[in-house]
């Protein structure tokens, strides 16, 4: 590492948007951005660089102490991320109605034309690839830190959708000549509350695209938070009882669907996986009784 001379334009800049300074995306939660933080912290800790020459110590200390410890004080509490987030959506919109808004880096670029279907999987895969390294020098973390924040605001643009844009009127008489009438200002407009968010199904979705990939532990990974979430799910432990059984850890596998079969003895496809990892189904009082089902796996359940 070499050390950075960090401007305060610089400082000013990234203040907005504490997802980016620790690499993570607008839609972190509470327990991925500890996690996130702990990893950077520990990455940048004294004892860890006590091995690297004076600049390479001086940069991690600065960065820690101006930037990441900062960084995570605001984003641990709801009401610190729901301002964040208030900030950097007035932001977007602010930029969009004067249309300096734009996509400079190639993955931001990419971001803007995805289809809308692809758009948080290409946005967290490419989140991921840019945060890896985001810490490594001073001049990888203003660069990985500025491509983070450009996407962030390119996600939340696409999520948004398009800004009302009103045109200016040119008038040809002289604003002089008009009387005004004095009138009420008009109501504020409305915006509805936001949806909660399922962060399980976060889980669940990103499960998905790793299975597709056939990258089974970070499926797993995946679903066991869905499952910490929502424990008593017996959907949730029956794909991880497939996940398992997809990476060949047959006894994990059973655990998660015999989890299953005691919440729901009757889910199909708990019982369709019951048979084919011997579990005696008997003890879970379904009678013998199993409904034909697919389910999120059934397509890889075939290739076995």
């Amino acid at each position: 590492m070499s050390n950075a001379d960090f401007s305060p334009d610089w400082i000013k800049r990234f203040a907005t948007d504490p997802y980016a300074v620790l690499g993570l995306a607008v839609t972190a939660d509470e327990r991925r951005i500890l996690k996130r933080y702990h990893q950077v912290a520990k990455q940048l800790h004294p004892d860890v660089q006590s091995g690297n020459d004076d600049a390479g110590e001086a940069f991690a200390n600065q960065v820690l102490t101006r930037f990441v410890n900062p960084a995570y004080q605001r984003l641990k509490q709801e009401k610190g991320r729901a301002e964040t987030l208030a900030t950097l959506r007035f932001k977007v919109r602010r930029l969009s109605r004067e249309e300096k808004l734009q996509a400079r880096r190639d993955l931001a670029q990419k971001l803007m034309v995805v289809p809308e279907s692809e758009v948080d999987t290409f946005y967290e895969q490419t989140l991921t690839q840019l945060s890896e390294i985001q810490y490594e020098s001073a001049e990888t973390f203003i660069q990985q830190t500025a491509a983070i924040a450009e996407l962030n605001m390119i996600y939340l643009r696409r999520k948004m959708g398009d800004p009302v844009i009103r045109e200016k009127r040119a008038g040809l008489v002289s604003s002089a000549t008009i009387q005004t009438p004095v009138t009420a200002p008009p109501p504020a407009p409305f915006e509805p509350e936001p949806e909660p968010v399922n962060y399980a199904q976060r889980h669940i979705e990103r499960a998905k695209t790793y299975i597709a990939n056939k990258r089974y532990p970070q499926a797993i990974q995946e679903l066991r938070d869905a499952v910490r979430i929502e424990a008593t799910n017996a959907g949730y432990h029956t794909m991880l009882g497939q996940a398992y059984l997809l990476n060949k850890m047959e006894g994990m596998a059973k655990v998660h669907i015999r989890q299953a079969l005691k919440l729901n003895p009757r889910h199909a496809v708990a019982l369709k996986y019951a048979h084919q990892l011997a579990i005696d189904t008997g003890e879970y009082n379904n009678n013998g009784s199993q409904q034909k089902g697919g389910g999120l796996f059934g397509m890889f359940a075939k290739k076995r």
